[in-house]
């Protein structure tokens, strides 16, 4: 499922400003690199070495936000001779530029992803390194671990191999530029076989049962004193580029299985009938109608993530039915799940190493068993710890407090009214049963209730709404009182 992401106009951002440097402070985001790190970083620029294999002549482009620099991925898409594809797919080699044991290194393991605000982001490597030499910029040659994917005509990957490599990207492409130039008809080859081969692959996880989601972007505006939320769709493009991504995540996975030793994101569906029983409630009161029989995939994937409760929904559903996990394994010990339940299939994190760590071990893994040789040391010395690393990872918490802050500011004209709510969760466990969380059908957003009798998971309240302030301090910005 595409990362939803929390946009802000320069306005609201002013508005805003001291909440959310109140918010990084709350996270411990760092703000800056230490010295020691900005100058590892250049003796690293001065020091790294690109690979023998010259891959230079593929014309490769990357589709990314206009504003991005720290690029990760670039693609050449191209038909086979007798039918079929050929994917041609580089990743940003970081693992050129920051060593083992460096203090390079130690910072990524402590920063673990790239942090994203309405109005900055937070990276987890120096950008003098990833948004200049290790990233895939148009007219630079630069280290890359370069995949190609072999499919048939009917979008099924048939071979897959990576191995690193030097490359030049030739285009620096956004999501609304490919989407405008596919519609009309005015995009190269390669681009528009973007959507071709996006569509097949698209149809192949339906087959398989995988969910679907792209998530439309939150943009919080100011005008005339009040803040408002509005919901920007995913183009059909930004899906497209996430099945590339997704099936070089599955070929990953299916690499470090076969070699015996890797690290894949799991996912289990629950089955605990209490919350199943509570996800059905939430549909039922944002007025979604799930029958008898039907897959909570086959739902997800009928649903219209433009529609305010349909992205409510879906945001709440896969949390709550779906627990993701890391799960390590050496010397062909291989673990007896392996599945990630939404993707349907093996699956890892390996396309995104400017701004996630895992990714540029998983990448070292994936061109060792391709080459045919055992995994660096340095590689297999982490494995059984970069589980709790990512777990130490903010960026979740980060994307929800930040749609906390906004729901806050959206909400705080309208302290006193009451809300139709429903109650998605209890704090009974922890001895305050009257004590809870409540989720709005209009608008639908989330906050803390607390109540003069006894929640009941899946009950329908009337809730009052006593604080939304998104200059408070702490979790619980909007709170609510049933009536």
């Amino acid at each position: 499922m595409r990362r939803r992401q929390m946009h802000m106009s320069r306005e609201a951002q002013d508005a805003l400003l001291k909440a959310l440097q109140q918010l990084r402070a709350e996270l411990k985001a760092p703000a800056e690199f230490p010295a020691h790190v900005l100058q590892a970083a250049e003796t690293a620029k001065a020091e790294v070495r690109l690979p023998e294999r010259d891959a230079t002549h593929l014309p490769l482009f990357t589709i990314d936000p206009p504003e991005s620099m720290d690029l990760d991925q670039a693609m050449f898409l191209e038909r086979r001779p007798g039918g079929g594809y050929r994917v041609h797919y580089a990743i940003a080699d970081v693992a050129a530029f920051v060593k083992a044991g460096s203090p390079l290194d130690a910072e990524a393991h402590d920063r673990i992803e790239t942090l994203y605000f309405p109005d900055l982001k937070v990276p987890l490597h120096p950008p003098s390194i990833s948004e200049g030499p290790a990233s895939l910029l148009p007219g630079q040659v630069v280290p890359a671990l370069l995949w190609q994917h072999d499919l048939d005509a009917d979008g099924n990957v048939t071979d897959s191999t990576v191995s690193r490599a030097k490359v030049r990207s030739t285009a620096k492409l956004n999501y609304a530029g490919v989407h405008q130039d596919i519609e009309a008809g005015t995009a190269g080859e390669s681009v528009a076989l973007l959507r071709e081969i996006g569509k097949l692959r698209e149809a192949v996880e339906a087959a398989r049962g995988g969910i679907a989601v792209n998530l439309p972007d939150q943009e919080v505006t100011l005008a005339d004193g009040s803040f408002r939320l509005s919901y920007v769709a995913a183009l059909p493009v930004e899906g497209w580029n996430e099945q590339i991504s997704l099936m070089t995540g599955m070929a990953a996975a299916r690499i470090m299985l076969d070699s015996g030793t890797g690290i894949l994101r799991t996912q289990k569906k629950q089955t605990d009938p209490q919350v199943v029983r509570r996800v059905h409630a939430i549909a039922e009161h944002l007025g979604i109608d799930w029958k008898p029989g039907v897959s909570y995939a086959a739902l997800a994937n009928s649903l219209d993530p433009a529609d305010p409760k349909h992205m409510a929904f879906l945001s709440e559903a896969i949390a709550m039915l779906l627990k993701a996990e890391y799960t390590t394994f050496r010397d062909h010990d291989i673990p007896e799940h392996t599945v990630h339940a939404a993707i349907a299939a093996p699956y890892t994190y390996c396309t995104a190493p400017l701004r996630r760590l895992i990714d540029r071990y998983t990448g070292e893994l994936c061109v060792a068993a391709c080459a045919g040789q055992a995994p660096p040391n340095w590689v297999l010395d982490a494995l059984q710890c970069l589980p709790c690393d990512m777990a130490r990872g903010k960026g979740k918490v980060a994307d929800r407090r930040a749609v906390d802050l906004a729901e806050a500011a959206v909400l705080k004209n309208r302290v006193g009214e009451v809300f139709a709510g429903l109650v998605i969760n209890t704090d009974a466990e922890d001895d305050k049963p009257k004590e809870g969380t409540v989720h709005l059908a209009e608008p639908a957003v989330m906050g803390r209730l607390t109540s003069g009798a006894k929640l009941d998971l899946g009950a329908s309240v009337q809730a009052r709404l006593t604080r939304a302030d998104p200059f408070f301090s702490g979790r619980n910005k909007i709170l609510f009182n049933t009536v």
